[in-house]
């Protein structure tokens, strides 16, 4: 794998003390380190430490090229991390990483869930509605949120598409000293002072989610009523497309 200049280190609220023996050698031996303010602060790397910039890029990192840098990230560093953003312009031998467990599996853990049978969902810069096609009949999902504010906006988007029964786990901090877990449902979310990082963990009723069949109603569509291809065309039409995961069509009126 060569000699890789930059290491990329999952780092969690335990902080130094949860880091492998490996992991911490590499992270010593770094002369500088990106990572967000929180993890400068665990990790306690003095002037070494160089916050990520806002807007968030990586290009600060790819100009040290040649020099030993490392990279803190949350848990799994790829596994909606920095590591997938950064190794989109390495090659395989520039770098290596150190994952950690990632809060999705703290979480199944703490809730005693089989990690298997949850779908994992990131919206840390993705909008509410990224969870609609994950909806489904007492299915779990674990959300990993931006802030303190985004699981009572989780709450309220839930409610809004019949899910309002939908019980919900607010979990704070995993893995550290100030973790706490709290439970409520999303039709009366009361929950507050709440601190990131924050994951959300949902359990949802029987009666919610999309057909993953052709034809839905006309009336999920956003649409004046008229100009639009009705339910049983559109059903027959998408039928015999078979459309594959990860396709588009495109209906040109």
């Amino acid at each position: 794998m060569g000699d890789p200049w930059l290491v990329i280190i999952g780092l969690n609220e335990d902080s130094l003390a949860g880091l492998s023996g490996a992991s911490r050698a590499a992270l010593d031996g770094a002369e500088i380190v990106f990572g967000g303010p929180r993890h400068l602060e665990l990790a306690e790397v003095g002037s070494r430490g160089r916050p990520w910039p806002v807007p968030f890029s990586v290009e600060p990192v790819l100009a040290l090229r040649g020099q030993q840098v490392a990279v803190l990230a949350s848990g799994d560093p790829f596994w909606f991390g920095a590591g997938g953003s950064l190794s989109a312009h390495l090659e395989p031998g520039e770098w290596r990483v150190f994952p950690a467990p990632s809060t999705f599996a703290l979480a199944a853990g703490r809730l005693g869930w089989r990690l298997e049978e949850v779908r994992c969902m990131g919206l840390h810069a993705a909008p509410m509605a990224r969870l609609r096609p994950a909806l489904a009949p007492r299915r779990r999902l674990i959300c990993l949120l931006r802030d303190g504010d985004a699981p009572a906006e989780l709450a309220r988007w839930l409610t809004g598409e019949g899910a309002g029964t939908a019980t919900l786990h607010v979990l704070e901090a995993l893995g550290g000293p100030r973790e706490r877990i709290r439970k409520t449902t999303a039709a009366v979310f009361d929950l507050n002072d709440i601190s990131a990082p924050v994951a959300v963990a949902v359990e949802l009723p029987e009666d919610v989610g999309l057909s993953r069949t052709s034809g839905l109603s006309d009336a999920l569509f956003a649409s004046d009523g008229h100009q639009i291809t009705k339910r049983p065309i559109r059903a027959v039409t998408l039928s015999s497309l078979c459309p594959r995961p990860g396709e588009r069509l495109w209906d040109l009126g």
